[in-house]
């Protein structure tokens, strides 16, 4: 086997093992959705079982930026909350002071729904 068709096999996205070089790894490319330059702020209860969750979309930061963020979040209103893909979600109606920390983070904030 030669050297052009050794690497010719190393671009196939499909392999996984190869005897020659052992377990394969892919890079995991991750990419960021745009924004529009506003965080939307939103108050969820629906598939919750009626408990109040405010959701964050639309910062455009990559997910080590969102978990710290996240974490700033849920400490300055004292509850819980988590990061799921895109979403930051901060549990309870505390949307007051997530504006707030959002503001002083440099984000420009719109309130979506009631």
């Amino acid at each position: 086997m030669d050297d052009t068709t050794h690497k010719q096999n190393n671009n196939d996205q499909s392999l996984v093992y190869s005897t020659a070089d052992g377990r394969i790894t892919h890079t995991k490319s991750t990419k960021v959705t745009p924004s529009d330059g506003f965080a939307k702020v939103r108050r969820e209860t629906k598939g919750r079982k009626g408990k109040g969750v405010v959701t964050i979309t639309g910062l455009a930061l990559d997910n080590k930026a969102l978990k710290e963020l996240a974490k700033k979040l849920k400490k300055t209103c004292g509850t819980g909350g988590s990061v799921v893909g895109e979403v930051i979600e901060v549990q309870g109606d505390k949307r007051e002071e997530i504006k707030s920390v959002l503001e002083k983070n440099g984000f420009k904030v719109k309130f979506i729904g009631g």
